[in-house]
């Protein structure tokens, strides 16, 4: 009785032992796996460069001809592996210009953000653009592909002509908004006369 009684008490023992060194070592684990995550978040925050600028001016030429001044008074240009962009949190206006440099167009966005990879610009946020002619283009987002010189969106627009009022759910353009087109368009249009000439 004494020799069971004795071998269950060091079996006890030794489990006790058992549970106190494998409590000890799980710690030592999760202060291991708290230090490690928090190396590898400040490790992060240092492959991830960030510059921001105030009162920026940039242009976009192409073959030596300016075709947009862009300005805005924050950019900050961030580089994440292979996908750098650059972010334009506090609004942004473009102008843009036909081939003598005059003003076609102007772009204004209360946020943007490009894909340098891409040469992509996604607006959003009272994204408002006007021509020469008097066309205003109002929308909550849109993408400017500035490879092909174009403007599209997939979402509700309104555009406003000195003579009429179109209202759609897409739109495709080109950057200088002079030719659009609209999808699913509503409202009252004006159609040219097609009578022919009498002979």
């Amino acid at each position: 009785m004494f020799g069971l009684l004795s071998v269950s008490m060091i079996n006890l023992k030794r489990n006790i032992f058992c549970l106190k060194a494998a409590i000890i070592t799980g710690c030592f684990f999760v202060f291991g796996c708290s230090n490690n995550y928090q190396e590898v978040q400040d490790l992060a925050k240092k492959k991830m460069p960030v510059d921001k600028a105030t009162q920026v001016e940039s242009y976009l030429s192409q073959d030596g001809i300016v075709k947009a001044k862009l300005t805005a008074p924050v950019m900050i240009a961030t580089t994440v592996s292979d996908t750098p962009t650059t972010e334009f949190p506090k609004s942004l206006h473009v102008d843009f210009y036909d081939s003598t440099q005059k003003i076609q167009s102007k772009l204004f966005a209360k946020y943007g953000l490009y894909y340098n990879n891409k040469q992509l610009v996604f607006l959003r946020d009272s994204v408002i653009i006007f021509n020469v002619t008097g066309d205003t283009l109002r929308c909550e987002q849109l993408w400017w592909d500035q490879d092909k010189e174009l403007i599209y969106t997939d979402v509700p627009v309104h555009i406003r002509k000195p003579d009429e009022s179109i209202d759609g759910t897409g739109l495709t353009a080109d950057q200088n908004f002079s030719h659009w087109t609209i999808k699913n368009a509503k409202g009252p249009i004006n159609v040219p006369d097609s009578t022919l000439p009498s002979d």
